[in-house]
């Protein structure tokens, strides 16, 4: 049989425990301070009132209910609306050391009384406790404490209720006791680590009696929104895939790509040197997509919305619109605002809810620290979109010179198409050229092409190659200018020499007909000479036969 869970409509975790916390059995959620133990617990809570029906009860040893209250609040929980309405109880214990006897036989009898008594009266289904320090904090005998706490939890065990008790890390184990998570059915470590000044926290499921559950690190983020997990290490590599084609937004390059566009749910990286219209390409994507009436979602890390919406209006994109029309929505901040997970949780977050077609991340080089992470937080990236069939394009800012930076190479592997933008200097001047490095799946060009960014958008110039190689700018107009010259002069050698063989056929003409002429006398004189001496030869027979005829005649 499998395991009843009851879900915590925290996002992300129900995913990675697979339904939720073990129903009816206590779970352990352990970590130092900060870490957001009482905030998930709270949030267990809300949850279980709001979403499913199932009152709750939070007994708190250290924090007063209205100071649980005021602390909660910035999450959007109004806990003074549910306990009004019978959905949630908050009893503050208060525990002094001094008042504790070890002498005698210390128990939890009191605080029995008074969590089933709350339990009772709101048909609780759901329970928490904070800290569970707090309430043993006056016991020294470890005897009696291991003994008072298996109590504790079978005590909740035969109470049916689903529970979380809080705690505090402890050195070198989990807790200061080392027997809370022996006890426990589930337990949950949360961790707040600060590297390079910037705090991530991290979740792990430690141990789940009865059930699989993930077992990596998952970050979670805290914030006015509430709590959400991002339970993704990688979406493998079973992801749906797609043949239709998406325009880039820039008619030159949709021809370049060999199949009009970009295939959709693909991964695009844009990399490039400063000013090479990284975010030009990038919003003149997004303003397609718009146009299609397709949802977008944009990443800023260096510029703030407003100021993107200005600059792109330079070159003739008009971004307000689609905001005001609810297509196009940004969300910005500062790299250093989170770490990488952090920032990845979010990115889950603003994705899951506002459910793009298209996402834009602007630039991932804007990350700083350690490449492993960055190319973990990027391929998990990836595999969330690709997973969801979104098209993500991603721009990067390369370096001068001809290597890849550390960003580009950790992350240009998970990319199906990479295109690269540079700069080309010839005759004083720098002038625009992109290339397509790879595209998967397509039969894409293989040349270098100019752009231009225009009051209309990005302008492809068509491709030229010069005897040096391409050539752009002026020295394109120059070597143009040149090539005109010297058809010119190739025309006019070739109009010189037509008309030399013009007259050399005159000539020669002339000559034959002079020849034909001297021909022609000849061939009638010879005619005439002809006819004379046949008019003799009649003549001489004539004569002959006269002369026969003379003598005959006198014989």
């Amino acid at each position: 049989m499998a395991l009843p869970k009851t879900p915590t409509g925290i996002d992300g975790l129900d995913e990675l425990t697979f339904g939720g916390l073990p129903t009816g059995r206590p779970t352990l959620m352990c970590g130092s301070a900060g870490c957001g133990k009482t905030l998930f617990g709270m949030t267990f809570l809300v949850n279980g009132a709001r979403r499913f029906g199932e009152a709750g009860v939070f007994m708190s040893f250290e924090e007063r209910a209205h100071d649980l209250s005021v602390n909660v609040a910035s999450l959007g929980y109004d806990i003074d609306a549910l306990v009004a309405d019978g959905k949630l109880v908050i009893d503050h214990v208060h525990i002094e050391r001094a008042e504790i006897e070890l002498g005698g036989e210390y128990d939890l009898e009191g605080v029995f009384v008074r969590l089933n008594h709350a339990i009772d009266s709101v048909g609780a289904k759901r329970v928490v406790l904070d800290t569970i320090e707090a309430l043993f904090g006056g016991l020294e005998d470890s005897a009696i404490l291991r003994a008072e706490l298996r109590r504790l939890f079978a005590w909740l065990k035969d109470k049916g209720v689903t529970a979380i008790i809080t705690g505090e890390r402890g050195d070198g184990q989990l807790t200061r006791y080392g027997i809370e998570e022996y006890v426990s059915d589930c337990v949950l470590l949360l961790d707040n680590r600060v590297i390079d000044q910037v705090t991530t926290r991290r979740l792990r499921v430690v141990k789940y009696r009865g059930s699989a559950h993930g077992t990596n690190e998952y970050p979670f983020l805290i914030d006015e929104e509430g709590i959400s997990v991002l339970p993704i290490t990688s979406a493998g590599l079973a992801h749906p895939i797609s043949r239709e084609a998406i325009s880039s937004g820039v008619q030159g390059l949709d021809a370049m790509l060999g199949i009009n566009g970009f295939f959709r749910g693909s991964s695009v990286l844009l990399s490039g040197l400063a000013g090479t219209g990284k975010s030009t390409f990038a919003t003149a994507f997004v303003d397609a997509a718009c146009r299609r009436g397709e949802r977008c979602l944009f990443f800023a890390f260096e510029e703030s919305p407003e100021q993107i919406m200005r600059n792109m209006s330079s070159v003739g994109i008009n971004m307000q619109t689609h905001v005001d029309s609810g297509l196009l929505q940004f969300e910005a901040a500062r790299p250093s605002l989170y770490g990488f997970e952090m920032h990845l949780a979010r990115m889950n977050r603003d994705i899951e809810r506002f459910d793009p077609s298209v996402v834009v991340v602007d630039p991932i080089s804007a990350f700083r620290g350690p490449s492993a992470e960055i190319h973990a937080t990027l391929i998990r990236l990836a595999d969330i979109c690709k997973n969801k069939g979104i098209t993500a394009m991603f721009t990067s800012l390369s370096t001068a010179n001809e290597q890849m930076n550390e960003g580009e190479r950790s992350v240009s592997s998970l990319m199906d198409t990479w295109i690269s933008l540079s700069d080309i200097e010839a005759n004083g001047e720098r002038n625009r050229v992109l290339y397509l490095l790879k595209s998967r799946g397509m039969n894409h060009s293989k040349q270098l092409r100019e752009y231009r960014l225009t009051s209309h958008g990005v302008d492809m110039v068509d491709a030229y190659v010069g005897p040096e190689g391409v050539l752009t700018g002026t020295a394109r107009v120059a070597q143009e200018a040149r090539e005109r010259e010297a058809g010119v002069v190739r025309q006019q050698a070739i109009d010189r020499r037509r008309r030399e063989l013009a007259r050399k056929r005159a000539a020669i003409e002339r000559e034959v007909a002079e020849r034909m002429s001297a021909l022609e006398a000849e061939e009638s004189e010879v005619a005439m000479m002809l006819e004379e001496d046949e008019a003799r030869e009649r003549t001489f027979i004539d004569e002959r036969v006269r002369m026969t005829q003379l003598r005959g005649d006198g014989t």
